[in-house]
């Protein structure tokens, strides 16, 4: 019976890899994750809640629990190899491995503040960020810790440094530093006013800078997504005043100048709380709508290529995509020239957890079919390509979107419709 189990496991979770876009990993604990970071696509760490840490060498397949020696809530890890590591907490704490989390050694941080985040910009040296303004720097992989001005009183949560030089920490009330020169003096950013937070920000290139989190207004807390491409002189806020809905970003990861995935978490006022995932494939400019579902928030996103992805949160939750995200999609060409563009209903409707959708294009055209939910949140771009003149039919196959009301759009040439199919799981 046992093998049977484990026979039938293997193949529901080949079948998530292989069709889903997210699928949950089994972390070994529920204690909330924090933090993660991925040195290759099998190598990885998270930490969290009451000195948690857990390592995988398989892609998470499997999750090992490692003595941390502290009972320290653990908020941010960062790894420059696969055995050299740093991870960060409440009370000042700082721990270092050097040989993959086998042993790891506390050092002296010179402050009891809650430090948040940690960024490696070698292996000798190391920027963290904590709370009432809080900068320290080691230049001797954490033998000694100093402590650097900020300017600020707030609380900091996100660091990245993309050189030895340009860093940028983000914080409470919407706060951006920038420093050019590794941290010996930092610059106010901050172009938006106070009105909410910046969790996590993250370099895709030299220039270009991401930061995430969440804008307060009478209204809602609405997701934010600032970015900058002129090393902080100026800041842009994709979507305007908010990203599509209500919620917070906590943490956001690139792999290279395009590629980066956000995540976070939100309530509806009238269901339970659940996931954010954004992906953007055009260096921040765009958000794409990942969410699948999960009723837990995501804390922190490791990015190791550009399908391979870990992201962790509440009670011990991890999602991992081997695909970057997208649903499975399968298009074929049928051999029938239209004489108008058609685009026709989604067959089966409603449908659990795939369903066909045809379209007709009478002359070569840029294509574009999108997949909205019902409050208009853009969910998938299911197709974005020129297509000479035919009839073609594409699969959606969607694992992990709860059921509701979606709405799929076909926009070429001219010609734009929209129509309504049924998720019922």
């Amino acid at each position: 019976m046992k093998t049977l189990i484990q026979t039938l496991f293997f193949f529901l979770l080949v079948t998530q890899i292989a069709l889903g876009q997210w699928y949950q990993q089994n972390s070994g604990t529920i204690k909330s994750l924090l933090g993660v970071s991925f040195t290759d696509t099998n190598t990885g760490t998270a930490v969290g809640d009451n000195g948690t840490i857990i390592r995988t060498t398989d892609g998470g397949a499997s999750w090992t629990s490692q003595a941390s020696g502290t009972t320290n809530s653990l908020l941010g890890v960062s790894f420059t190899n696969t055995n050299t590591g740093t991870v960060v907490g409440d009370n000042g704490t700082i721990l270092r491995t050097t040989n993959g989390g086998t042993s790891w050694t506390i050092q002296s941080s010179v402050t009891t503040k809650k430090l948040n985040g940690v960024s490696f910009i070698d292996e000798n040296n190391m920027i963290a960020v904590g709370d009432s303004g809080t900068i320290l720097r080691t230049t001797n992989s954490g033998i000694t810790w100093t402590s650097q001005t900020s300017g600020t009183t707030v609380d900091l949560y996100g660091i990245s440094f993309i050189d030895a030089s340009i860093g940028t920490a983000v914080g409470d009330l919407s706060t951006i530093l920038g420093t050019t020169n590794g941290g010996t003096t930092w610059t106010s950013q901050n172009p938006w006013g106070s009105d909410g937070c910046l969790n996590g920000v993250c370099y895709p290139n030299l220039h270009t800078v991401v930061a995430v989190g969440y804008r307060i207004s009478s209204l809602c807390v609405f997701c934010q997504i600032f970015s900058s491409t002129d090393d902080g002189a100026s800041w842009t806020r994709w979507g305007g005043d908010s990203v599509s809905y209500c919620g917070a970003l906590f943490a956001v990861s690139f792999t290279d100048n395009s590629i980066g995935t956000a995540v976070g978490g939100y309530d509806y006022y009238y269901g339970p709380s659940t996931d954010v995932i954004y992906r953007t494939t055009d260096g921040g400019s765009t958000w794409a709508d990942q969410r699948t579902g999960a009723t837990h928030w995501l804390r922190s996103i490791c990015l190791t290529d550009a399908n391979t992805e870990t992201a962790v949160g509440d009670s011990g939750t991890i999602l991992h995509t081997t695909n970057g995200g997208v649903s499975f999609v399968e298009e074929e060409k049928i051999d029938k020239i239209p004489s108008t563009y058609i685009l026709s209903n989604n067959f089966p409707n409603p449908f659990n957890p795939s369903t066909k959708i045809k379209y007709s294009i009478p002359q070569s055209s840029n294509v574009v079919i999108k997949v909205f939910d019902i409050l208009g949140n853009e969910i998938e771009t299911l197709v974005n390509e020129v297509k000479t003149s035919g009839t073609y039919e594409l699969t959606w196959n969607v694992e992990n979107l709860p059921s509701g009301v979606y709405f799929y759009q076909l926009k070429a040439g001219n010609f734009v419709q929209t129509k309504k199919m049924i998720l019922l799981k």
